[in-house]
């Protein structure tokens, strides 16, 4: 009986303590969203062993996984896209894997966001780790990776305790992330990133929208801002030599085997797109990667509908822009030739 009597107590206690802690940041603004992490990423990576002539894999960084919208695709189209877009990621090391490890012969849309794409080859840099993290996991995932994973959308969808986003978001409120928040001065003595807020959102087919209040908060975009900003000071110069090189001869083999690919440049404004002129002049990256790599490229400001888009924070669509966006560009490649309607076959 005492037994049980402390059992009660305890499991009271616990249940007290989780509901006060679960009210406590949803009085704080706080809502459920999955995370964005490995587990997911290799769920649809899994899609590509299935995937056919008919089907489109995204990949890049943040802008093709904020820009291209997964429902406004498949109206357009007929047929969702396999998003494996990664935030701070290089699109490198996704499509070496894509060419190399798969008979996939689809079509890849890969977005070029110049300070990624062209930033490295390095596998410790976080450009290229952040992403082969989710491709080795893919791999080396067990039964109990799959099941932990599944058996977790439920409390992710509804709970928000249970964010614990691996990007280590400044508003993240997992144990985790709570502790990296303890500042005890700067032993460092270099300069200090500022506050990371989350600002997307993020359902189970991978698809990524901005959120309302990064929208509508001028001053919560203008703290993303300040991120770019500091990373783009912080940045090393650009290594264009061995990341076309190491893209250019996986766009041969990917061709070789008559896989359909498209390079896109998302849009940017503001600051982040004067940054972005400066250091990667068009003519010299954008214009020598679609020479190099000969396959159909577009970039928004060679079109009237796309090219004046404004981002909140400088760097990604609003959810309304990147629909029409992603409309857009789908009845472009479509009028093109480069994929078809599948709802007129």
């Amino acid at each position: 009986m005492k037994l049980k009597k402390s059992f009660l107590i305890a499991l009271s206690l616990l249940t007290l303590a989780l509901t006060s802690w679960e009210l406590y940041w949803r009085s704080q603004g706080k809502l459920p969203n999955l995370n964005d992490d490995k587990a997911l990423w290799s769920l649809h990576r899994a899609n590509v062993e299935i995937a056919s002539r008919d089907d489109v894999v995204i990949l890049g960084s943040s802008r093709a996984y904020f820009d291209i919208q997964i429902d406004e695709w498949a109206q357009v189209t007929g047929k969702k896209p396999i998003q494996l877009a990664s935030t701070g990621s290089s699109p490198l090391p996704s499509f070496h894997d894509l060419v190399n490890n798969t008979s996939f012969n689809g079509t890849v849309i890969i977005g070029v966001t110049p300070g990624l794409f062209f930033s490295t080859t390095y596998p410790g840099a976080d450009p290229w780790s952040r992403i082969q993290t989710k491709v080795d996991h893919y791999y080396n995932r067990t039964y109990a990776d799959r099941s932990n994973f599944w058996l977790s959308i439920p409390l992710q969808s509804n709970f928000v305790l249970m964010s614990a986003d691996e990007e280590f978001w400044s508003d993240d409120i997992d144990l985790k992330s709570l502790l990296r928040k303890v500042k005890i001065g700067n032993r460092t003595g270099s300069p200090q990133m500022p506050p990371f807020y989350s600002f997307g959102d993020i359902t189970l087919d991978r698809n990524m929208s901005m959120s309302k209040r990064t929208v509508q908060d001028t001053a919560f975009a203008n703290t993303i801002i300040k991120v770019w900003n500091f990373f783009g000071k912080g940045a090393p110069p650009p290594d264009k030599k061995s990341t076309m090189s190491f893209f250019l001869e996986d766009v041969k083999k990917f061709k070789e085997r008559n896989g359909n690919l498209i390079l896109l440049r998302c849009p940017s404004s503001g600051g982040n797109r004067i940054g972005e002129n400066m250091v990667f002049p068009r003519a010299e990256f954008w214009d020598d990667l679609v020479k190099q790599s000969n396959v159909p490229s577009y970039h928004f400001e060679d079109y009237d509908q796309l090219k004046d888009l404004t981002c909140p924070e400088e760097s990604h669509l609003s959810k309304e822009d990147a629909e029409y966006f992603t409309r857009e560009f789908a009845k472009i490649i479509i009028e093109d030739g480069i994929i078809t309607n599948s709802k007129t076959k």
